[in-house]
């Protein structure tokens, strides 16, 4: 992996500096070797890791794994997915880890009407209280937002959900954009900032190039979403931190600025947002 970090012995040229905010490492598929995937991304350049939560049992194994790893930094929440699988009881869990110093962000939330493994109700009404609870907290919200092939109706449903709080909305992490590029403008009036993933590169997310152009340059982050979503070169059956260069220099490209600069972007926007001292 040392090849994402560039030919710096060879050239002299600085390391490009990484983040991945967004990857799952507490996931089954890292289960052998956790501690090897995390030496490739320090190996690759990898300076910080978020790593969320999506149910209970992920949130608990995500503080877990940053008790181990003091440079890594923790997220809770609950997934669209798993909506309406939490009950009061988790719920009031996630609210207590919520307070933990490790814990930087709230989620993954977000809505999923493409594969609606929970109804869209139980989405809403789960989406609010992980909302809401980033606003009682002070910490982001992690936002997940898909809908069909085509379609638009999910992202319209979370900026309505965002409108909600009039002129205060809770700060946002837009994880693994998807959507038009006037969605993306709305979200950042909104202040969110916007994360790019492996999936910039799959057919129908081309317009992910042109909303790389207009974020702000103190408003984009990149991620892996591992162990998913693998950018081109990386192994289609597990993604690890130690890719996410590929799509630094993806967005570089965007942007037409060097890959180095966008590095000491990346890390300065993600230290701002999560707090991190």
């Amino acid at each position: 992996m040392s090849n994402l970090r560039g030919p710096d012995r060879q050239t002299g040229e600085d390391p490009v500096r990484l983040v991945d905010s967004h990857g799952h490492l507490q996931a089954d598929r890292f289960d052998g070797d956790v501690d090897a995937v995390l030496a490739a991304a320090r190996a690759a350049g990898v300076e910080r890791i978020l790593v969320p939560g999506w149910n209970l049992g992920s949130s608990a194994r995500a503080l877990e794994l940053v008790e181990r790893h003091a440079w890594l930094d923790a997220a809770v929440g609950i997934h669209p997915h798993d909506a309406a699988r939490i009950d009061d009881a988790g719920w009031t869990r996630i609210v207590g880890w919520s307070g933990d110093p490790r814990v930087v962000a709230i989620g993954e939330t977000g809505l999923d009407y493409d594969r609606v493994f929970s109804p869209i109700d139980d989405q809403l009404a789960n989406l609010r209280r992980n909302l809401e609870l980033a606003v009682d907290t002070g910490k982001p919200a992690i936002l997940h937002c898909r809908s069909r092939a085509g379609a638009r109706d999910a992202q319209d449903a979370l900026l309505a959900e965002l409108g909600r709080f009039g002129g205060d909305p809770p700060r946002t992490i837009v994880h693994s954009f998807s959507g038009p590029v006037d969605y993306a403008r709305a979200m950042l009036d909104l202040g969110a900032v916007i994360s790019f993933s492996g999936l910039v590169f799959r057919r129908g997310e081309e317009a992910s190039a042109d909303v790389a152009r207009i974020v702000p340059a103190d408003r984009f982050l990149v991620e892996t979403d591992s162990p998913f979503l693998s950018p081109p070169g990386a192994p289609r059956g597990r993604n690890e931190p130690a890719w996410v260069g590929i799509t630094a220099r993806w967005l570089a490209a965007c942007r037409d600025e060097p890959v180095v600069e966008i590095g000491h972007r990346l890390v300065a926007t993600y230290d701002r947002v999560t707090g991190r001292p």
